[in-house]
């Protein structure tokens, strides 16, 4: 678990921006001493779910504008602060700072949008995707974590559009695990030929349950990681690495993101929520019992230990983290930028609920396909998919 995380990420500031300058003392934020630069105070222990005092400070603001100094300096203070996912910005950075971490704070397109201090605000969406890609400097392991993808279906013709976008994955060594459910593999042959990924599938009948389709095609995993994956829904490149990036830094057993983004078809139109049912505020970078279910990622071995997904044909993924939880698994939910879930009818989904459900729980609502700019080119496939 890493020292310092995006978990309390604000995702509607309520103060501006300030600077973030360098002094005798190091970073400082506005004449304040900023997260520690070359001398990091010791990781807490993993059982700790609480910020640090200084980072907690800061999540207020929108971010901090870089002073940067004339000569090199320490880069720790500031890297801590972008592992915290604190939106850092700067008109130019200077030619002594890595380019990967200049090209970041220097983009301030995130900025063309002034905040209103509401969650429909884009400028509070643009922020975090800019906060979402500072964290992946700091936070994104030095190997490639090996994924097993996990995805049963019984559409066949969901089945190529699903797959490609597991071969667009980046920073992760993946395979498929495909389960046909009541579908013949010579449906969707092709589709699996074409596929640069290894692949195992296999076939189960129709009258079998959901979860127990899930297990029998996760039985060969052979990667490090499973995670499910849904046939209808979208997925940015960097959905698995997000996620192993997330179970990284938190320290957790399972994660997934939220579950924020909807492509409610018959409507043509894309929500995102801020609230459950409840009333309650939707967050991610949060310790909870809940994540979206086709995006839940859990070590091999611990998958093995919470026993799988039970053997039902509905509500698998509730009851998986439900299980877990029982288990004493520790469950953190991540950003959901990079994750579009499809509604179609109630009838055309496990998860039977109606149109007018999403649309209650709205914060934001749009025309067409419009998902964040972290799924870079995945809304081009949104009405063909």
């Amino acid at each position: 678990m890493s020292a310092v995380t995006p978990c309390g990420f604000t995702r509607t500031p309520d103060q501006g921006l300030a600077r973030l300058h360098w002094s005798e003392a190091g970073w400082t934020v506005d004449g304040t001493e900023a997260p520690e630069d070359a001398r990091p105070s010791p990781p807490p222990p993993a059982s700790t779910r609480t910020q640090p005092a200084d980072i907690a400070a800061l999540r207020p603001l929108r971010g901090l504008e870089v002073d940067w100094p004339a000569a090199p300096v320490p880069l720790d203070g500031l890297l801590r602060l972008a592992a915290a996912g604190v939106p850092l910005t700067a008109t130019h950075a200077p030619a002594w700072v890595p380019a990967v971490l200049a090209a970041v704070i220097t983009d301030r397109a995130w900025l063309a949008h002034e905040p209103d201090g509401t969650v429909r605000c884009l400028s509070d969406l643009r922020r975090e995707e800019h906060s979402v890609r500072l964290r992946r400097l700091a936070h994104r392991p030095a190997g490639t974590p090996s994924v097993s993808v996990v995805m049963a279906t019984k559409r066949p013709e969901l089945v190529p559009g699903a797959l490609a976008q597991i071969a667009r994955q980046r920073g992760a060594e993946v395979e498929v695990l495909l389960g046909l459910h009541g579908v013949p593999y010579e449906s969707v042959r092709r589709a699996v030929e074409e596929l640069s990924l290894p692949v195992a599938w296999t076939e189960v009948p129709a009258e079998v349950p959901f979860g127990t389709v899930l297990n029998e095609a996760a039985a060969p995993a052979g990667g490090e990681y499973l995670a499910k994956w849904d046939d209808d829904d979208w997925y940015g490149p960097d959905h698995l690495a997000d996620l192993v990036m997330a179970l990284t830094y938190s320290g957790a057993d399972v994660t997934g993101t939220s579950g924020e983004f909807f492509y409610l078809e018959p409507l043509r139109a894309t929500i995102r929520r801020s609230m459950f049912a409840s009333g309650a505020a939707y967050r991610s970078e949060v310790w909870s019992d809940h994540v979206a279910g086709g995006t839940i990622l859990v070590p091999r071995t611990k998958f093995q230990e919470i026993g799988g997904f039970p053997a039902q044909p509905r509500a698998v993924d509730r009851d998986f983290l439900k299980a877990a939880a029982e288990s004493g698994a520790g469950i953190y939910r991540t950003h959901g930028l990079g994750y579009v879930l499809r509604r179609g009818l109630s009838g055309d989904h496990t998860w039977q609920l109606p149109l007018a459900h999403f649309l209650k729980l709205a914060s934001s609502q749009w025309r067409g396909f419009r998902p964040s700019l972290l799924m870079e080119d995945g809304g081009s496939r949104a009405e063909a998919a």
